[in-house]
């Protein structure tokens, strides 16, 4: 899948949430798949988060 397919799929989940469950129910779906996205990103070595921290710091990582 490319990053438009996620994109348009993972709106239609949101949606879907908005939907059935009201604003707390898309905002749950919302901070779970972020939640998801980071341990992803982490897991597969896509995001180092040392860096980020140091990054968000203000540190460089030279």
């Amino acid at each position: 899948m490319n990053g438009y397919t996620l994109g348009a799929l993972a709106g239609l989940i949101l949606a879907f949430f908005g939907l059935a469950f009201g604003l707390g129910g898309f905002l749950v779906a919302l901070l779970l798949g972020a939640v998801g996205a980071l341990i992803g990103g982490i897991a597969t070595g896509r995001l180092n988060l040392r860096a980020a921290v140091d990054a968000a710091q203000g540190r460089s990582r030279g």
